[in-house]
């Protein structure tokens, strides 16, 4: 049996689909697999902001139209990419382990010390409300490509520093990138953030990716997306939701920038099988004003 494995052309996607598809070879040597790669729609358009052109659906709507026309069986994406409403005919099968979920601060080569004279690259507006309450004198300007593209032009000194996810950073190889950790308390992560997610057609054979999927980011995964689909939030809202696991326990973070730009954070603790209520228990409570 061959299955094909969609991805994004990108060296990150390329190294993410063979995490996966090296998942499931251990448990079914008897696959064989082949990467089938592409340039998404969100890959072209490098000019201008993402909530200008389509927000994040723009870096699945062609590997979604490859699985739906069976040219590809299984599509493997960055969960923090992926848009919050889901096609139940082509649903998340499954979720990886999480990699560490922290952003990190990235200095220009040879550089120690961050120059608040030029900005900082940074394309998130989550990443930036909750970068200018850590430090008011930042000044924050977009940055669009490929990680690879990203730190190029902070060494050609566009930029002073860019904030990444440190998870893409480690599967490239290039932790001694990261000049800085943030702790999640500083910078919430994006719902998902170091979780890969497998998509599939809806009567695809689950039992494969029993080597991929892990029950702690799926139940993570549900309460974070439930947060941040009940705010209606995507690329271009500064939301953010993160979660932990203690046995049976999930703690739920979220972060809600209101119309005013107040920035309401609160927390909510609930059994895992609730997961997705929890999300928009939280997601609620945040709207009205409750921290």
């Amino acid at each position: 049996m061959k299955l094909r494995v969609g991805s994004r052309d990108s060296r990150l996607a390329v190294i993410q689909a063979e995490l996966v598809m090296g998942a499931i070879r251990e448990r079914h040597p008897e696959l064989s697999l082949e990467l089938v790669t592409m340039k998404t729609t969100g890959d072209r358009i490098l000019d201008r902001m993402l909530d200008q052109i389509g927000g994040k659906g723009l870096f699945v709507r062609e590997l979604d139209l490859a699985l739906a026309e069976g040219r590809v069986d299984l599509t493997v994406h960055s969960c923090k990419d992926l848009p919050m409403e889901e096609n139940p005919d082509l649903p998340l099968m499954a979720f990886s382990r999480r990699e560490d979920p922290r952003d990190v601060l990235v200095l220009p080569a040879g550089v120690r010390e961050l120059d608040f004279s030029r900005p900082i690259g940074c394309s998130s507006r989550r990443r930036t409300v909750q970068l200018q309450a850590l430090w008011p004198q930042a000044q924050v300007a977009p940055v669009r490509g490929n990680v690879q593209t990203r730190l190029r032009k902070l060494d050609e000194g566009q930029f002073s520093a860019l904030i990444l996810a440190g998870a893409g950073l480690r599967r490239l190889g290039l932790t001694e990138r990261i000049s800085r950790y943030f702790t999640v308390e500083e910078m919430l992560p994006a719902a998902g953030q170091g979780i890969l997610a497998v998509q599939t057609r809806r009567d695809f054979d689950s039992s494969i990716l029993a080597g991929v999927a892990d029950r702690d980011s799926r139940d993570c995964v549900l309460g974070e997306r439930a947060f941040v689909r009940r705010l209606e939030g995507g690329c271009s809202a500064p939301v953010a939701a993160y979660g932990t696991l203690e046995g049976e326990i999930l703690t739920l973070t979220g972060l809600y920038v209101d119309e005013a730009g107040d920035i309401r954070k609160g927390s909510i603790q609930g059994s895992r099988a609730e997961a997705s209520a929890l999300g928009v228990t939280l997601a609620d409570r945040l709207k009205e004003g409750e921290q």
